[in-house]
């Protein structure tokens, strides 16, 4: 019996930890379905109304365009920019290097707010207008630290004899590259590239300094809705948004085999 007491104790937080984490997203999903014209749960009867009226409003499928665009472009810039840092970080000596990582990272320590009003400061003083550019370089800086911190990760320990094989063999610098290193660190690659798509995806303080009236994302589109409203079309939204992401999840899982990485890995 006591020997079974801290598995079972071990369990049981698990269990309350999935519970706090699944809970919210439970609520959301299940009060979108209300035929109430408010929010309430538990709902009071099941309806789909709530879905079919997002046809009335268009510009929450822009918004959610645009924050896929701008999602993609962040996660693409980010991942490539993070990977090739990263190398140069863990493989070279240079003056600076500790500075430059420092400052790369900064970001993560400086409140949100803080970055988002020194963003549209700078975008005010070199003329940028609100775009899906500005934006996607507002969350590249956003991003590129989660990417360099897990790219790093997978770089640490990297036996580079297999490179040096391949380049005693015949094979290029960028033939190596591709087929030796990306392969093997591209579990912290591909982690990197999820981090950054979601942190760009769910962005609402930074977006909040950037957005005009034509580039508006979904965060910041279900915010301004909410100062106004209050009704179930907000958590059928939300339920979109995160059925959307459960299925990138398992389509990305599907295609390259993270989980199967990870664990192999580990």
């Amino acid at each position: 019996m006591r020997k079974n007491l801290p598995k079972f104790f071990f369990n049981f937080v698990c269990f309350l930890v999935y519970v706090f984490l699944l809970a919210p997203i439970v609520v959301v999903l299940l009060s979108s379905l209300t035929t109430t014209e408010y929010i309430v749960f538990p709902p009071k009867g099941l309806t789909l109304r709530w879905y079919t009226e997002l046809i009335e409003h268009p510009e929450f499928m822009q918004s959610f365009t645009l924050s896929i665009i701008v999602a993609f472009g962040t996660a693409a810039i980010s991942t490539a920019i993070g990977t090739l840092a990263s190398i140069a970080v863990v493989r070279r000596q240079f003056k600076g290097k500790t500075a430059i990582v420092q400052l790369v990272g900064s970001p993560l320590l400086i409140p949100s707010v803080v970055f988002g009003v020194a963003l549209l400061q700078f975008y005010s003083w070199i003329g940028l207008a609100a775009s899906p550019l500005a934006l996607i370089l507002g969350h590249i800086i956003l991003t590129v630290p989660f990417v360099m911190r897990l790219v790093v990760a997978s770089l640490v320990g990297f036996d580079r004899s297999i490179e040096q094989a391949a380049l005693n063999l015949g094979a290029g610098p960028i033939k190596v590259f591709y087929q030796i290193t990306l392969p093997i660190i591209k579990s912290g690659v591909i982690a990197g590239a999820i981090f950054a798509f979601i942190t760009s995806f769910d962005d609402l303080t930074v977006a909040l300094f950037i957005v005009s009236t034509d580039v508006v994302t979904l965060p910041v589109r279900i915010y301004t809705y909410m100062q106004y409203q209050y009704d179930p079309i907000i958590t059928s939204v939300s339920s979109i948004m995160i059925l959307f992401t459960v299925i990138l999840m398992l389509v990305i899982e599907r295609i390259l085999g993270v989980g199967k990485v990870f664990s192999s890995k580990n």
